[in-house]
């Protein structure tokens, strides 16, 4: 083993007081200090700088151990300072060490686990030129070791966002339970809530003098809840014979469906106005999902008894026809309705304690009318039993209250049992008086001797030969009484319902005036009555008329018009000339008994009185003078003034098979009470004998019930009928 001192890898540890020995001053010392001087080629740092030959001096070597620092601190110094005060010292070794000797000594790397062999010669290096100065590699700045980000302005963001964070939980929990609350907690309930309705009372309809013709009475529904219901076919067959109802129905009405917002419906109607003893019979079957709560039912205690004007309703209490239809808002009332929290099946209970609302119920109002029940039932009867000598025949009597417009009964025929109107028909339901279009025919004659007196065409003294017949255009008219040429007094002219006499004065009167007088006296337009789907009639536009409407438009012909309209008409003559609109509501009583009079019905003057006295005179004419038109409609003790007529029923505007009589009076005549209006559509023919008989007993029994006096001052003119 070679000797220690030969050991390039070892140095004298033992201190200071051997470290100088051996080697000048100033040179590197050995130890870690020098041990890090190191290259990996095994120079020194200064020997890198060095490796040019100074002032050509001969390569010395030296072993490590000249390197070792006298300073056993040093090493842990440079390790605190960086590096930078050993690079330092270093640089200034170096220096002094050049000054005293151009000498670069090496020393041969030693490789870790090799056994030490003579050192090899140095390798020479090519001396320096002299004209160079001996250059120093610059000292390299260690890097400056990162610089920290300041933590206050982490600690200030984290601290925003997590304040931020938390604000908007509490905004989100405020609006949840503050605002959003009522309707997530209504969204809650409406899952497990029943909904029970509450039916209006509808309201009822009387007569003038408070007598019941419609109204409701309590009566029981049973509905069904599809959820809870297990056995549908079965919980139908168990039903049917109780509520008289197919099984096939009760069971697609049990059957579970959705509501327009997803949710299973919970409530079906099974039959409405259940009487009763009935409801209480299905209760104590206590079916699973079947319940039973009030309701009503609508009764009609006289049955037919103006049925074809108050009409009739759905079970719902829906006006369909008549005077239900036309004032179902008023009558109808507002349901009300009960909200409750419910359980589920066998707990489909209330909830005690849970949510519960209740909408009560408003009445409907009523109606009173200004019909007659008793006359109404007369009339009825009457007109019935005249019709019946007739097949397929259709009648209409209307009774007015000349000095009110009040109508005090309204009769058709065919007529129906309002309280049961599923067996009828249309034809029956219909209200002839108000929707019945026809030519009114020699009725129609009235207007236009009114209209010619007023306009002083005529006077009750007027005579006019009279032809047998009389063509206009390419159509003649004829009488029914030939007068031969002789001259004929207004009263024969009315009393023998000549045409020719009436075309001559309407020949005199005009196109105009006789369109506008028709207007007058409410033709071309509805009444207003109160009734649904009243038909307006239709006058001939004077653009329109022909050469021989000039013959047909005065005696009725090419005019369309209703009874009622006809009868409003002589009403107005026997009011003095005043026409009133006819009209059935009388007053509207509140919920709360309030009377609310009907609106006033509309008047206009169409006659003076002397001219309106004066034509109820010569219709007199009509029920007295020999052989005239209308001696059937003639009343024991009571003057009467009317007219007779006859014409065609129109449908589409198309004339129809058979023919239309009518006959329309006054009494008494000397001063009106009451019009009555019979119109009788036969289509065999044969009318005749109907109206004017029918009208007689109507006001006898008008004029009886109302104890009106017998005409006993003053008795009916004589007429003459051919004066000479």
């Amino acid at each position: 083993m070679p000797p220690r001192s030969d050991d390039p890898r070892r140095g004298d540890r033992r201190g200071s007081s051997r470290e100088g020995v051996g080697r000048g001053a100033g040179e590197p010392g050995g130890g870690i200090s020098g041990a890090r001087a190191y290259t990996p080629r095994g120079r020194t740092i200064r020997e890198e700088h060095d490796r040019a030959p100074r002032g050509g001096a001969a390569e010395q070597r030296r072993t490590p151990r000249g390197t070792r620092s006298g300073d056993p601190f040093r090493p842990a110094l440079q390790v605190l300072d960086g590096g930078r005060a050993g690079a330092a010292r270093a640089a200034r070794r170096d220096a002094a060490a050049a000054g005293r000797s151009g000498v670069v000594r090496t020393v041969q790397a030693r490789i870790p686990g090799n056994p030490p062999h003579e050192p090899s010669a140095p390798r020479r290096r090519t001396a320096r030129r002299p004209d160079r100065p001996a250059g120093r590699r610059p000292a390299r700045k260690p890097p400056r070791p990162p610089k920290l980000a300041d933590p206050r302005l982490r600690l200030r963001l984290g601290t925003v966002l997590t304040l931020a964070l938390f604000v908007v939980i509490g905004i989100r929990l405020v609006v949840l339970q503050a605002v959003d609350a009522p309707a997530y907690a209504g969204g809650g309930v409406a899952d497990r809530t029943r909904t029970v309705d509450l039916p209006a009372p509808r309201g009822a309809i009387y007569d003038r003098d408070g007598a019941l013709l419609a109204h409701s009475v309590e009566a029981r529904y049973v509905f069904a809840d599809p959820t809870m219901i297990e056995d549908p076919a079965g919980t139908a067959k168990t039903l049917s014979p109780l509520l008289g109802i197919s099984v096939s129905k009760l069971t697609k009405l049990m059957q579970p469906r959705n509501l327009e917002n997803g949710n299973p419906s919970r409530f079906e109607y099974l039959a409405r106005g259940v009487e009763i003893g009935v409801a209480k019979q299905v209760q104590e079957l206590e079916l699973p999902g079947i319940g039973v709560h009030r309701d009503e039912r609508r009764e009609v205690p006289g049955d037919d008894l103006a049925a074809n004007l108050i009409g009739f309703t759905s079970q719902d209490m829906v006006g369909l026809e008549g005077l239900e239809a036309r004032y179902d808002d008023l009558l109808r009332g507002e349901d009300g309705k009960r909200v409750y929290e419910a359980g589920r099946r066998d707990l489909a209970a209330p909830i005690p304690g849970g949510y519960s609302e209740t909408t009560p119920p408003k009445p409907g109002s009523s109606l009173q009318l200004t019909l007659d029940r008793d006359l109404q039932y007369m009339t009825q009867v009457i007109l019935s039993r005249h019709m019946a000598q007739t097949r397929n025949a259709t009648g209409a009597a209307v009774v007015i209250d000349v000095a009110t417009g009040d109508v005090l009964a309204q009769a058709s025929d065919p007529t129906y049992n309002a309280a049961k109107p599923e067996a009828s028909s249309p034809v029956a339901r219909e209200d002839v008086a108000s929707s019945f279009v026809v030519e009114p025919g020699s009725v129609h004659k009235a207007i236009t001797f009114g209209a010619a007196l007023q306009e002083g065409v005529i006077t009750p003294d007027t005579t006019l030969p009279i032809e047998n017949s009389i063509e206009k255009g390419d159509t003649p008219f004829s009488d029914t009484h030939p007068a031969n040429g002789r001259r004929m007094s207004i009263a024969g002219m009315l009393a023998y319902s000549s045409n020719v006499g009436t075309i001559k004065i309407a020949d005199k009167l005009g196109q105009e005036r006789l369109i506008d007088y028709q207007r007058r006296f409410g033709l071309g337009q509805p009444t207003g009555e109160g009734m649904p789907g009243e038909a307006s009639g239709r006058l001939l536009p004077a653009d329109e008329w022909s050469e021989s409407s000039y013959g047909s438009v005065p005696i009725g012909h090419s005019v369309d018009a209703t009874p009622l309209q006809m009868a409003a008409a002589y009403a107005a003559i026997a009011n003095d000339g005043t026409y009133i609109q006819p009209h059935l509501i009388k007053e509207v009583i509140g919920p709360d008994g309030e009377r609310t009079p009907a609106e006033a019905p509309v008047t206009r003057p169409v006659l003076s009185p002397k001219n309106a006295q004066a034509l109820r005179t010569l219709l007199e004419a009509v029920t007295t003078v020999d052989n005239a038109t209308g001696l059937a409609a003639a009343v024991p003790g009571f003057r009467v003034a009317g007219k007779t007529g006859t014409g065609w029923r129109l449908v589409d505007g198309k004339k129809q098979p058979g023919e239309v009589s009518s006959f329309i009076g006054m009494a008494p005549a000397e001063k009106p009470r009451y019009v009555i209006a019979v119109f009788a559509y036969v289509p065999a023919g044969g009318g005749a004998a109907i109206a004017g008989p029918a009208f007689k007993e109507m006001m006898q029994f008008t004029l009886r019930h109302y104890k009106v006096p017998p005409s006993t001052t003053s008795k009916s003119p004589e007429f003459v009928v051919y004066p000479r």
